[in-house]
């Protein structure tokens, strides 16, 4: 986790959606529904594609229902 933050801080990854999502995934695998909701929403923001879009939408809808 703590890489993903470091590469978000030493260049303008913090504007793609794919690091959002990288870390969502990390914190929902560790049982951080919250946080994980918190990433999906920063990672839908940012997307673009609707195939990723619906897929982010429903990890984020998951983690919000208690990781199911």
């Amino acid at each position: 986790m703590d890489l993903v933050g470091e590469l978000a801080a030493e260049s303008e990854l913090e504007n793609y959606h794919l690091l959002h999502a990288a870390r969502a995934d990390m914190h929902r695998r560790l049982g951080s529904f919250a946080d994980a909701a918190e990433e999906y929403e920063k990672a839908l923001a940012l997307v673009t594609n609707d195939s990723e879009r619906r897929y982010l939408e429903k990890r984020l809808k998951e983690v919000k229902s208690g990781g199911a």
